[in-house]
């Protein structure tokens, strides 16, 4: 099969179109014809060499497909070969075929294309996790994404204005924040104009947001314990700004507020389809009633991965870059 591989750590130059072996799926994992493949910041790190897959998973890049299962084991899952799914892998995406775990298989839902599904994955099961299941949005909370107008940024805006929750949401220029407040967010801050801190205390009265989704950190972690209300929660799922930071910790216990955070891609099978489970049952009937929706960028051919990457690293891009098979 033709598959992308990081030839050396580097920049998008170093993805290469090779020959690989068809991957051979194991007990409990289903072969994929892959016909479009998400791409995603951790391919970035990976591609760099700063983010290394797990033990025994595939060292091409890729962490989600859409494609048709042709053969494997489907468990007690209720796919069968023949079936058009979207999957969450830890690694092996960017090929003409992919081996998964089949209970990190979902139909793709009705109504949206491969193309479309293919960007769902990593950014709907990140976004379940850690904004509903570690941020614990509920009730009448408020939420503040950072980077807002990424893949998992665009998902986040509108799963949880879905659900009936107000969302803020951070992005880098004027025509970002139109396209996020497009998508349901009551307000877009341009942060290289705005002090987003400022601009979340006048919003909210004073009070604050209950939920920050931070994909920064660094020195944003101190700025986002200013935005929460008493007994908030700041979730992390990303180092942009860095690994380290100073907070104040005097926030931290006279309001109560929580600092926590999780990578998904090491996580056992189990755990993502806990997560698989919830999304079929609470998100898919959003995605195929139209109420909410992926939101493709751009897409290019596999051969291309490189140039893909390259907008990727240009970091101009609303919602999700796929890649074609």
């Amino acid at each position: 099969m033709k598959a992308v591989e990081i030839s050396t750590p580097g920049g998008p130059e170093v993805l290469k179109l090779v020959d690989r072996p068809m991957p051979e799926p194991k007990a409990g994992e289903v072969l994929i014809k892959v016909s479009a493949a998400g791409i995603n910041r951790p391919d970035v790190f990976q591609r760099k060499g700063a983010y290394p897959p797990p033990a025994g998973a595939s060292d091409l890049p890729g962490l989600e497909v859409a494609g048709e299962i042709i053969g494997g084991d489907v468990g007690t899952t209720g796919l069968k070969v023949g079936d058009r799914v979207c999957a969450l892998l830890a690694g092996g995406g960017y090929a003409e075929y992919c081996v998964a775990p089949a209970e990190q298989c979902l139909p793709v839902p009705v109504g949206l294309s491969d193309v479309e599904a293919a960007g769902l994955p990593e950014t709907y099961f990140t976004v379940w996790s850690n904004v509903f299941d570690r941020g614990q949005l509920s009730g009448d909370d408020i939420l503040l994404v950072h980077g807002g107008a990424s893949g998992i940024g665009t998902t986040a805006i509108q799963l949880a204005t879905a659900m009936g929750h107000k969302v803020y949401a951070t992005a880098g220029s004027d025509e970002r924040v139109t396209a996020i407040e497009n998508l349901g967010a009551i307000q877009g801050i341009n942060y290289r104009t705005h002090d987003f801190v400022e601009e979340i205390k006048k919003a909210t009265a004073g009070r604050g947001v209950d939920v920050i989704l931070d994909m920064v950190a660094g020195d944003y972690i101190n700025r986002d314990l200013a935005c929460l209300a008493d007994d908030g929660r700041i979730v992390i799922i990303a180092l942009l700004g860095g690994a380290k930071a100073t907070i104040d910790c005097s926030q931290v216990m006279r309001r109560r507020l929580t600092v926590t955070g999780s990578t998904l891609r090491p996580r056992p099978v189990a755990f993502k389809a806990d997560i698989a489970h919830a999304l079929k049952q609470r998100v898919w009937p959003l995605l195929e009633s139209g109420k909410i929706k992926p939101i493709v960028h751009a897409t290019f051919p596999l051969a291309q991965a490189s140039d893909a990457h390259a907008m990727m690293d240009a970091g101009e891009q609303i919602g999700k870059i796929i890649l074609t098979v």
